[in-house]
């Protein structure tokens, strides 16, 4: 049956695409109020990187048997994503920006670990494909976005330190 799989993935590019214009307009007000963006070189392949990945799965999936111990893992997953968002609120974008005077986010999930939004997308990206029982997508996406991750924690951490 095909209908399962492109449910799932409808809603998971559904919530993307909706996301995406919140970001824009987070990331404009953030720099209207005086912030400014940091490496901002690697964010086209982060985009890349993720439209890819959905792309794969669109291509892959549909009619594939769902493996719902991995579907209930990701919406616990997708729960995690939730409350990342409710916490940052307006100060949620998918770019690096850096807003003199503004303290860390302390609460939620930031109280237990460093970059939970992260963490987020790293299981996102690794367990959708499971989902459908692609493990050769996971293991791919999850390696290219480790090695973006890379990159991007590391300007992330540089700039919130020089902020400090």
């Amino acid at each position: 049956m095909i209908w399962p799989a492109v449910a799932l993935l409808a809603f998971v590019t559904l919530q993307r695409l909706v996301e995406l214009p919140i970001a824009r307009a987070n990331t404009a007000r953030l720099l209207a109020e005086g912030g400014r963006e940091v490496a901002p070189g690697h964010y086209p392949l982060i985009v890349a990187l993720h439209a890819a990945w959905l792309a794969t799965l669109w291509w892959l999936a549909p009619g594939r048997p769902l493996q719902f111990a991995f579907l209930g893992l990701f919406v616990l997953i997708e729960a995690a994503r939730v409350w990342v968002l409710r916490t940052l609120g307006p100060r949620w974008t998918t770019r690096i920006i850096i807003v003199p005077g503004e303290k860390l986010v302390e609460r939620g999930p930031y109280r237990f670990v460093d970059h939970p939004n992260y963490l987020v997308v790293a299981a996102e990206i690794a367990v959708l494909p499971m989902v459908f029982g692609l493990w050769q997508v996971a293991l791919l996406f999850s390696l290219l976005n480790a090695a973006m991750l890379a990159v991007r924690i590391r300007a992330e951490n540089a700039a919130l330190e020089s902020h400090r």
